[in-house]
């Protein structure tokens, strides 16, 4: 009786597990189906998703090229504006920046300091007109360069260039120093002696030894006059001008006025190393083969003395100062 009841227990607790596992594998199964759909469902999604963002991708990426012309388009017309709109203050900083740079080339081809001293008075008067404290700078730096510029000492270039002008023509009169002296005037003749009246033979014979006499003074006058061309002494102390034969005067003479020429075309040009080289150069010239005795080179070479007295390397004053406060100005610093 108890095995009887212990048996059906069992057979009821297995019928009970059996419908507990039939429905577990029932929720399994459905489960599983429901899985495979989202799976599916998931799948369809991230490609959808994909497709999105190349889609996405692809808008980015014109836009951001569209971004890039609309910056470069504004950027050129920032440029643009700033060209077309720009202050009073910038346009007088600019114009006066042109006439300070086109007074230094003036200044450069004059050798003088008033073109740029115009230009900065004419600056410092269209400052003072303006009222931007930003300026300020700008006519200290103004004011000292000023100063700088009248106290240069320039070369008086037109009065150096007279006095080569003058060198250039007394070249051609300064005597030589072997030059040869002047020729001796020519021995009188002897006074003819008056003939005695003594009769013909006697005039005769004295008019023939008067006409001997005369004869033997004239030749022997012409023989002197050629042994003293001939023959010269003098004393030179410069060996080279001894040297230096007759016909090369002409072409010394000639070098010396190339010189001249080459110094007076080297101060137009401002080039004062170059002129002083010249003239150093002709000096030597003349105290070597030139007669220094003589008044004309003495004269010349007074004057050449003074041509490089007066000679002085001059700079030009730099306006370093106004153009760096103009470069701030303009740079709106």
């Amino acid at each position: 009786m108890a095995l009887a009841a212990l048996a059906g227990v069992s057979l009821v607790l297995s019928v009970m597990l059996w419908q507990k596992l039939s429905h577990i594998q029932e929720e399994l199964a459905r489960r599983s189906l429901e899985s495979g759909t989202q799976a599916v469902e998931a799948r369809t999604m991230a490609q959808q998703a994909q497709d999105s963002t190349r889609d996405a991708a692809q808008r980015l990426s014109g836009m951001e090229a569209r971004l890039g012309e609309v910056v470069l388009q504004r950027q050129q017309l920032e440029e643009l504006m700033q060209n077309f709109s720009r202050s009073r203050d910038e346009n007088l900083v600019v114009d006066i920046e042109s006439a300070l740079r086109l007074a230094q080339q003036q200044a450069q081809l004059t050798g003088s300091a008033e073109p740029l001293l115009a230009a900065l008075r004419t600056a410092e008067q269209r400052l003072r007109r303006t009222t931007q404290p930003r300026l300020t700078p700008l006519l200290q730096a103004i004011a000292q360069d000023t100063d700088r510029a009248k106290s240069a000492v320039f070369t008086d270039i037109p009065a150096l260039l007279i006095k080569l002008d003058e060198l250039i023509r007394l070249v051609d009169e300064l005597p030589v120093a072997n030059d040869a002296v002047p020729a001796a005037q020519p021995v009188a003749a002897a006074p003819r002696a008056a003939p005695v009246k003594t009769g013909f033979i006697d005039s005769t014979t004295g008019a023939v030894q008067d006409w001997l006499s005369r004869a033997w003074t004239h030749s022997v006058s012409a023989v002197w006059q050629e042994a003293r061309q001939l023959l010269r002494i003098s004393r030179i102390d410069r060996p080279e001008a001894a040297l230096l034969a007759p016909e090369q005067a002409f072409f010394l003479r000639e070098n010396t006025k190339l010189k001249l020429l080459n110094a007076r075309m080297a101060l137009l040009s401002r080039q004062t190393e170059v002129a002083r080289a010249d003239l150093q150069a002709v000096s030597q010239s003349l105290l070597r083969y030139f007669d220094n005795n003589a008044r004309k080179s003495q004269v010349a070479t007074e004057l050449l003395q003074q041509v490089q007295t007066q000679l002085k390397a001059t700079e030009l004053p730099r306006l370093d100062q106004t153009l760096a406060a103009l470069a701030t100005a303009g740079g709106g610093r």
